[in-house]
């Protein structure tokens, strides 16, 4: 059911329904530097689309963790001096978009790398491993076991080993490396620049899924992206003796428990008919922002394309934008 400006300001002070693991932020420094020592074994070779006199369309392979293969399409516009970089992170499930669409950035003079999430729609190679289900839902995909071992805690550690070889690579300004994503690329958009502070320049996120779990199952939500919650519950806690033990795993990737540690400037989007994403989780990842933010309201949308969201990425990421 669409939610009024009214109801969003109301929420100005809500940061989740539950709160952080106590140790979060050691949790997620200790796998920042299991993925970073990774020995970097990745490979850029011509795409199948030819290059074009203004941008050149190329494969990045890369070994990721426990030595999976991974892939990004790789655009890079031909130019004199560094160029910046957009990170681009898809939705679920799927995969990057087509060629055509990621060469929008080449017309702001941007390269773009856009990670195929993998186990998904895309190239990626997903090694498996996980206890418990997979037969919906890569959030409850190791739930099981270790948190450790979860399927997102793998894959932001593999985010961390692209953000190793973006340094690596040639001709890219490395003072403005951006990030873009919108529903499960907004959450891992958000992950990248809360866990790769250093590298990260700003970040524009659009309606983040992977949001305030136990909110979802609260507003019965958890259908579509979040169905993964509902398929869990039944088949192994019918009686919902366990819950506070696996909301409380599933807090080690939340997006709202990510966001105190993002410090780039973040442009936020919200479609107040969503209905995949409710807004309410949302409130809860943008009110825990403590850096540089903007958010914008979109009334009768839902979770879908907002051009007019697009085009403000044109100023945040093509120009030396403002004081936010």
């Amino acid at each position: 059911m669409p939610v009024t400006e009214q109801e969003i300001r109301r929420l100005g002070d809500y940061v989740g329904a539950t709160p952080a693991p106590a140790d979060f932020d050691a949790f997620w420094s200790k796998r920042m530097a299991e993925a970073d020592q990774v020995p970097l074994d990745f490979a850029v070779t011509p795409s199948e689309i030819p290059p074009f006199h203004t941008c050149e369309y190329l494969d990045l392979w890369f070994r990721g963790m426990g030595g999976a293969q991974l892939y990004a399409k790789y655009v890079k516009p031909r130019a004199a001096r560094p160029v910046p970089l957009v990170l681009q992170f898809h939705g679920y499930p799927g995969a990057s978009r087509s060629w055509l669409e990621q060469s929008s950035f080449a017309g702001m003079g941007c390269a773009l790398l856009a990670m195929d999430c993998p186990g998904q729609g895309g190239n990626g190679q997903d090694l498996g491993g996980f206890a418990g289900t997979t037969v919906t839902g890569h959030i409850v995909a190791g739930l099981d076991g270790p948190v450790e071992e979860m399927y997102y805690v793998r894959l932001h550690q593999n985010i961390r080993i692209l953000c190793r070889i973006v340094r690596e690579l040639g001709g890219i300004d490395q003072s403005k490396v951006f990030v873009n994503g919108a529903s499960q690329g907004g959450g891992l958009g958000l992950a990248c620049a809360a866990l790769n502070p250093g590298l990260v320049n700003r970040a524009a996120i659009l309606y983040p899924f992977l949001s305030d779990y136990r909110l979802v199952w609260e507003l019965g939500a958890d259908l579509i992206a979040y169905e993964g919650l509902r398929y869990y519950s039944r088949w192994f806690d019918p009686d919902g003796t366990r819950q506070d033990e696996w909301f409380a795993k599933l807090g080690y990737i939340d997006s709202k428990n990510f966001a105190h540690l993002v410090r780039c400037p973040v442009l936020f989007g919200t479609g107040l008919a969503d209905e995949v994403c409710p807004p309410a989780t949302q409130c809860a990842v943008y009110n825990n922002l403590t850096c540089p933010k903007r958010r914008y309201l979109f009334e009768g949308y839902g979770h879908e394309e907002i051009q007019d969201f697009d085009d403000l990425i044109l100023d945040f990421f093509g120009r030396e934008a403002a004081e936010l």
